[in-house]
C-alpha cells in the first residue's frame, strides 16, 4: 500500500463521516470542501465591496448611495459594509475586470462593456434579467458650450463649422465617447443633421475639429472647465453635476441624440470567490429602489423607474427626437458598424487626419 496517496483518502473519509454526523451528506461534503467552508458571515461582520465604476457617477455613489447602501445593510443584517471604489472610463474599466482586477460589481456606461465580462466568464449570461433589463440610470448626449454660448452652437451641424474646437473622450477607452459617436450617427441617418451627407463622411467633418481625446468622459469634462475648447460633447448629467459645482458653463440637447442606458451587475466570478454574492446582489437591487433613483435624478442621471422618471421629468429640458441604440439596429449591429477595427470611427479619423494635414 501506498501511504503517500492512502492518508488523505483517510482523512477525506473521517471528514465525510463528520460532516454526515452533522446532517451533511456526500454532496454537501464536495460542496463545502469546493468552497472552502466559508460560514455565512454574521452580524457584527465587516464586509468588504468592490466597485468597478464608469466616471461619471462618482458623486452620486460616494455622496449618496453608498452611505444609504451601507445604512440599510447595517439596520438589517447587524453588519458593516466597507467599499473599495475604482472609476475609469468604461472600456478601460471592463478591461481592468476582464484582465484580474476583482470587483463584485461592475457599473459600466453601456452594455457592450458589460458583455465584455460575460464574454470572459465573469458575469452570468442572464445579468439583464431584472428590472430594467439591468439598466440602473439613463441620460441623453448634449453639447456642453460655454456660458452664453458665444460660438452660438444649436446643433449637431455646427460642429461641422471650420473654427470649431471639440472636445470628446476616445471611444477606444469611453463609453461615453461610444454614445457621442452613436447620437451623432444616429441623428444624421435619421434625417436631423448632415443636410443628406452620409453618416461616415459627417463624422469626419466633426473629427476634423476635435483638440482634444480624453481617456473618459469626466477626464473630457475636466479639461473643459480648465478652459480648452469651445464645445464639449458628453453626458447631460456631467453637464448637470458641473453647473451644480457651480462651473461656468452651459449645454444645448441637439434636436435629435440618443438615450444613454447604463447598466449594472454582480460579477458572479468574483463576488463568489470574496463570499459576497448576497451583499453585492443586495446592493445592485438597491439602486433601482425609488430611494434611489432619486438620489440619481439629484445628480442629474434620468431614472428607469416609470415613476421616478415622471415625478421629476420637469428638471430635465424636452428632446425633440430622443432614440434608443435599438432604433438604431441594436449594440451588435452599431458596434461592427462604428466601432470595429477599421469600422466607420476608424476610418472617419483616419478621413479627418488627412484633411487636417
Amino acid at each position: 500500500m501506498n501511504t503517500r496517496t492512502a492518508l488523505p483518502a483517510a482523512l477525506l473519509l473521517t471528514t465525510a463521516l463528520l460532516l454526515t454526523a452533522m446532517g451533511c451528506g456526500p454532496a454537501d461534503a464536495a460542496d463545502t470542501a469546493a468552497k472552502g467552508d466559508q460560514a455565512a458571515p454574521k452580524a457584527g461582520a465587516v464586509r468588504t465591496l468592490t466597485l468597478a465604476g464608469y466616471t461619471t457617477p462618482r458623486e452620486v455613489y460616494g455622496r449618496e448611495i453608498i452611505p444609504a447602501f451601507q445604512k440599510m445593510w447595517k439596520e438589517k443584517t447587524g453588519q458593516e459594509v466597507r467599499f473599495e471604489e475604482s472609476y475609469l472610463g468604461s472600456g478601460a474599466q471592463a478591461r481592468a475586470v476582464v484582465g484580474g482586477f476583482e470587483a463584485d460589481i461592475a457599473a459600466l456606461s453601456l452594455e457592450p462593456d458589460l458583455q465584455k465580462l460575460v464574454d470572459a466568464g465573469l458575469v452570468q449570461p442572464d445579468w439583464n434579467s431584472g428590472p430594467y433589463g439591468g439598466m440602473v440610470s439613463r441620460s441623453i448626449v448634449v453639447l456642453g458650450v460655454r456660458p452664453g454660448n458665444p460660438k452660438g452652437i444649436r446643433d449637431w451641424d455646427d460642429l461641422r463649422k471650420p473654427g470649431i474646437n471639440i472636445l470628446t473622450p476616445s471611444p477606444k477607452t469611453s463609453g461615453g465617447a461610444m454614445w457621442n459617436v452613436a447620437a451623432l450617427h444616429g441623428a444624421v441617418t435619421r434625417g436631423h443633421a448632415g443636410g443628406g451627407a452620409q453618416p461616415e463622411a459627417v463624422l469626419g467633418q466633426v473629427l476634423r475639429n476635435v483638440s482634444i481625446m480624453d481617456k473618459g468622459a469626466r477626464e473630457s469634462m475636466l479639461t473643459f472647465e480648465s478652459g480648452v475648447g469651445d464645445v464639449a460633447i458628453t453626458y447631460e448629467n456631467e453637464a448637470l453635476v458641473a453647473k451644480q459645482a457651480g462651473k461656468a458653463m452651459d449645454y444645448v440637447i441637439p434636436t435629435s441624440t440618443i438615450l444613454i442606458e447604463n447598466p449594472v451587475a454582480v460579477v458572479d466570478t468574483y463576488a463568489d470567490k470574496h463570499g459576497n454574492r448576497d451583499v453585492a446582489e443586495a446592493f445592485v437591487a438597491f439602486l433601482t429602489t425609488p430611494e434611489v433613483q432619486r438620489m440619481y435624478a439629484r445628480y442629474g442621471l434620468r431614472a428607469v423607474d416609470p415613476a421616478v422618471a415622471a415625478e421629476t421629468a420637469a428638471q430635465y429640458p424636452r428632446v425633440q427626437d430622443l432614440f434608443t441604440v435599438r432604433d438604431l439596429g441594436g449594440w451588435p449591429a452599431l458596434t461592427s458598424t462604428l466601432f470595429a477595427a477599421g469600422g466607420s470611427f476608424d476610418r472617419a479619423s483616419a478621413s479627418a487626419g488627412a484633411a487636417a494635414r
